[in-house]
C-alpha cells in the first residue's frame, strides 16, 4: 500500500528555515549573545528571539556576464542602424500616442 502524498516528507524538511524556535534553541542563542544566564534567570518566560534566514545570493556566471555585455554593445550599435528591408517598424514608433479624454470634474 502506498503513502498518501500529503503524508510524505520532503528530502530537506528537517533543514528548512523555521520561524519558531524551541525553548532550548532560544536559550542557546540568548546565552551566546550574553542576554541570558541559566544560573540567575528562569527558563520560563524567556524573551522572543528573531530567527532570520540568511539570504545567499548566487554569483552570475562569467559567460553570462560577458554575453550580456556583448548584447548591450550590440543593441547600442543597432539603435542607430537602419532596419532590414521588409522589417516591421517598432511597436512604439508605429502608432502616435492617442490623446486621452479629459477627466470629468
Amino acid at each position: 500500500m502506498s503513502i498518501h502524498p500529503s503524508l510524505k516528507t520532503k528530502s530537506g524538511a528537517l533543514n528548512q528555515h523555521r520561524n519558531v524556535l524551541t525553548r532550548a534553541e532560544r536559550i542557546e542563542r540568548l546565552t551566546l549573545e550574553g542576554r541570558f544566564d541559566i544560573a540567575t534567570k528562569s527558563v520560563l518566560g524567556t524573551v522572543k528571539v528573531r530567527s532570520i534566514k540568511a539570504a545567499v545570493s548566487k554569483k552570475p556566471k562569467k559567460e553570462a556576464v560577458a554575453g550580456a555585455e556583448g548584447a548591450v554593445a550590440g543593441a547600442a550599435g543597432a539603435a542607430g542602424a537602419k532596419p532590414a528591408a521588409g522589417a516591421k517598424p517598432a511597436a512604439g514608433a508605429a502608432k502616435p500616442a492617442a490623446a486621452k479624454p479629459a477627466a470629468k470634474k
